[in-house]
């Protein structure tokens, strides 16, 4: 089905509402959702609504009202209220970047959560403020360490942001081989997984993704991405949260803001940031690749490309989502 952004992000909110959002917080999930879908990232788009909804009826609905729990000058702990990340995560990137810019640096933690989805989007909130930002959120047991084949880590995700004179440096990415979002609609859509990405209950290999929900994925990179998932998972921990939380809840999502005039002149470092990114672009390409890129330059091509083009999004999806929006 193809969508103009627009569309997409009025069926987003109609649907959210029927989950019970305010119209608050549906403009804020829609806007995350279909952010991801302009930067190509389908399976952290609008199926989500769906899988928040199966959460939703799996738990209950047991939310309550995001709250700091401590706060300093440069820090706070924020109570999800067992709200989606995607909420919970755009308020604690306000408040980091809001400290930030008056102290210099922020931490802010957030548990009581789940689903946060596409960390660039909380890391653009502080590039766009000349600000240096990480990101890292922890979940329940879906990825094997190295030499393992039992879950025992999240997916864990983690992202920097670095702001430059044009587009931002941001990476952002799983430490699993695949992301729990993507095997979930590989499963909705009746799809294989790519082969050496994922375990089943008894530890064999599988291209089943529901079969790799129940047993395990594993880490990218061997013990290089292995030992970034744990450390992932304490800065996880460092949110108060379960050392493994169970099932979709209780995660943590840890964000640091810093102000690179702390040490330098704002403007020198976009300079020179600008100018490392501009060295990496014009290396030469390895024979048969493509350009040479930094991280999200692809994100950025792609988003301007689909801001005026519309988005695809698989028709099994879209009539789901419209049966939700319709109360059919």
């Amino acid at each position: 089905m193809h969508l103009t952004t627009g569309e997409a992000r009025d069926l987003a909110i109609g649907a959210l509402k029927r989950l019970a959002f305010s119209d608050e917080d549906a403009a804020i999930t829609a806007d995350h959702l279909v952010g991801a879908a302009t930067r190509g990232v389908t399976f952290g788009s609008l199926p989500r609504i769906l899988a928040i909804k199966e959460r939703i009826d799996e738990f209950g609905d047991r939310r309550r009202p995001i709250r700091i729990s401590h706060e300093t000058e440069q820090s706070a702990q924020v109570d999800g209220g067992d709200n989606v990340g995607y909420v919970v995560a755009h308020r604690v990137a306000q408040i980091a970047v809001e400290k930030a810019k008056r102290h210099g640096m922020a931490i802010v933690g957030a548990n009581n959560t789940y689903y946060t989805g596409i960390f660039a989007h909380y890391i653009e909130m502080a590039t766009r403020e000349n600000l240096i930002a990480m990101a890292a959120g922890n979940g329940p047991a879906m990825t094997a360490p190295f030499g393992a084949r039992e879950a025992r880590l999240g997916t864990n995700p983690i992202a920097w942001g670095f702001p430059t004179t044009t587009d931002p440096i941001i990476w952002d990415i799983g430490t699993s081989t695949i992301m729990q979002g993507e095997l979930m609609m590989h499963a909705r859509l009746g799809e294989e997984i790519a082969e050496g990405i994922a375990l089943d209950n008894a530890g064999r290999p599988t291209r089943d993704p529901t079969a790799a929900l129940r047993g395990a994925i594993l880490t990218w990179g061997g013990h290089r991405g292995s030992g970034l998932s744990i450390v992932v998972q304490l800065l996880g921990i460092l949110c108060d949260t379960p050392a493994i939380p169970v099932g979709m809840q209780e995660m943590g999502f840890l964000y640091l803001a810093v102000d690179p005039a702390l040490l330098m002149p704002v403007d020198r470092f976009k300079a020179r940031a600008t100018e490392l990114a501009q060295a990496i672009r014009s290396a030469k390409p390895a024979e048969g690749a493509g350009p040479v890129r930094v991280p999200f330059d692809g994100s950025v091509a792609t988003r301007r490309r689909t801001l005026e083009e519309g988005i695809e999004l698989p028709d099994r999806v879209y009539q789901s989502l419209v049966a939700l929006r319709d109360g059919a």
